[in-house]
This record gives structure tokens, sequence and C-alpha cells, in this order.
């Protein structure tokens, strides 16, 4: 994953100010940003994203500049290509689960039909077992479930690169670690460049095979992690 960052921004607010200065090159398929939460994280997925314009900067990915201050250059989030899972998962409460899938790759003001199909959504429904609740909507689905439709939604359009926010954080102790087995086996099947946020180190046991760590708005070390056996639990 031939990713470079280079940025930096500040944000104000009447209490403080923060400033987010970070440099790093992602080389791995799986690449972690860990550290405490506030540390700036969040703010650098979402510049990656085109989410967040920096104050200066550069990113590349590919060899394409997705964002260059000097050269006036700022794709906008779809032209980028990438994924991104928040952490709440966003899904669209009015939407089933077929259809929430379908606006990942949907184009146009109208929301797809509730029975929008297409070669690609009938795919991932199948591949993340959730043809069984196609027609759900959010608040039917379990938090498994929900993870995996927002994961759908966001692999439909084949980006280039996938984007994760903090995915485990809202799930029990049981289903974290069934979904980082569930995450890890798709991202080696499909070989997809992922880069995800956390501040939990079973997270980065389980994807760091390069780690960005990440404190008080800057990068204190870039790294391959060797503090946490490479094993998915």
């Amino acid at each position: 994953m031939p990713l470079t960052v280079d940025i930096r921004k500040t944000l104000r607010t009447a209490e403080r100010q923060f400033t987010l200065d970070v440099s790093f090159t992602a080389s791995a398929q799986r690449m972690v940003l860990f550290g405490p939460s506030g540390a700036g994280k969040s703010l650098t997925l979402q510049a990656i994203a085109g989410l967040l314009r920096p104050d200066e900067g550069q990113i590349v990915l590919h060899g394409d500049p997705l964002f260059d201050s000097t050269r006036g250059i700022d794709q906008k989030p779809q032209a980028r290509r990438l994924a991104y899972l928040f952490q709440d998962y966003a899904l669209f409460p009015h939407l089933n689960v077929r259809q929430n899938i379908g606006f990942g790759m949907h184009t146009g003001w109208l929301n797809p039909g509730r029975r929008f199909s297409h070669p690609q959504i009938d795919y991932w429904l199948d591949a993340l077992d959730l043809k069984t609740v196609a027609g759900h909507h959010p608040a039917q689905l379990s938090g498994g479930q929900k993870q995996r439709v927002a994961l759908a939604r966001a692999l439909v359009a084949q980006p280039r690169l996938l984007l994760l926010d903090e995915p485990f954080s809202a799930l029990d102790h049981a289903l974290r670690a069934r979904m980082r087995r569930e995450l890890s086996d798709l991202q080696t099947r499909l070989d997809i460049p992922m880069l995800l946020i956390t501040h939990d180190p079973d997270d980065v046991a389980a994807f760091g095979d390069q780690v960005v760590q990440v404190y008080d708005g800057s990068v204190r070390e870039n790294a391959p992690f060797a503090g946490y056996p490479r094993t998915v639990s």
C-alpha cells in the first residue's frame, strides 16, 4: 500500500488549540494508527478520506496526489475511491440491508429501491452471510450484522483503500474477537489495502503489520509493531 501522508492542521475552539502534524509512509497491506483517544487518529483518517482539509502538506496514494497544498490539489471524497467505515457504522435507518449496501454504488439523488438489484450487491450479501437479513432494517440487526452491512457498503464500490475508524469498539468482547477473525479473513481473501485506527492493543496484534503510533497530534514511532503476538484472537 504505497500511501504517503505528510500533513498539518490546526483546530481551535474556545477551550483549546490542537495541532495535527503527522508524517508517515505506509508500505504494508495492513496498517494501524495506534494511540489514545484524542491523539489525532480520526482526524488523520478524515484527511485521507477527504472529509477534512489540511492546512498544508500532501497525501499521495499509488502515486496519485489526493491532496497537495502547494499544487492546489484537493480531490473530492468520491474521486479518491476510498472506503470509510465509521465507528458507529452510519447505516441509514430507513433503508433495508440491500438498500444500504446498494447506496455504496448508487448515483443520483434518490435512494436505491427496496428491491434494487446488482450482481455486486448479491455477491456481498452472500460473501458476508447477509442474504437472510437482506430485507431487514438496521434496528433489526445485531452488532455484528451491522458491521458486516457497513463493510459490504464500503467494499461494493471496489475501493483502492479501506479506512476503518475503531471498527470493534462498539462490540462486546466475544463479538470483537469473532469480527477480528472475519475481517482478517476477508482482507486476506480480497487483498485490499487497509488502514485501521484503534487504541486497543488487541487490534494492533491482529492487524498491525505496520504500526504508526500517534500521540498529541504527532507521530511517535513508525515501525513494524513487535510488542504483541501476530495472531488473531
